[in-house]
């Protein structure tokens, strides 16, 4: 199975590291060259305990790749995780402008049934919006969106992500779960 993550920053680098720790074949990617030219050399700009070691052995058997645009790898990708910046606004509400964003640039990239994961920290309702963008964007694909909110604390986010203590998954569609 192939998944792409877009957004490198904690939740979205652990995820990657850990998916392909899994098996899968993953690209991340993130608008910021320097983070990922960093990235492709190994050096996650994070700390995280057990990262940096995750990501190289992994880059090495070449399940994890990273990237700063948009490719075709997302049209061979089953599941996309959007996993980006929800910084809260001076309302106290999150800002979902990342969020919306990298599902309009992913809308017209899918092919073949795809499930475009919420990862980012966000309020109810948010996957709706996402599909109605999705849906407005792309050119009969076939895909469902779900909510998969990360638990990940700081300092074991990888023993989280490998072996979490609950997993909460929304959907709507039976074929995605």
């Amino acid at each position: 199975m192939k998944i792409t993550v877009i957004g490198t920053g904690y939740v979205g680098l652990v995820s990657g590291a850990c998916f392909s720790e899994f098996g899968f074949e993953v690209t991340c990617i993130d608008k910021d060259k320097k983070k990922i030219d960093a990235l492709n050399k190994g050096n996650p700009l994070i700390y995280e305990p057990g990262l940096e070691s995750l990501v190289k052995k992994n880059m090495k058997t070449g399940r994890l790749k990273f990237q700063n645009s948009f490719t075709d790898n997302i049209k061979k990708s089953q599941i996309i995780l959007i996993a980006v910046g929800t910084p809260t606004q001076r309302n106290g509400h999150a800002n979902l402008e990342h969020v919306f964003d990298a599902a309009k640039q992913v809308a017209p990239l899918l092919s073949g049934y795809t499930v475009v994961v919420n990862k980012s920290t966000v309020p109810v309702g948010t996957a709706k919006r996402v599909f109605s963008i999705l849906k407005k964007n792309q050119r009969n694909a076939d895909f469902d969106v779900a909510s998969n909110p990360e638990f990940l604390r700081e300092g074991s986010a990888i023993e989280d992500f490998m072996r979490p203590n609950r997993v909460v998954i929304g959907v709507d569609s039976l074929k995605a779960k």
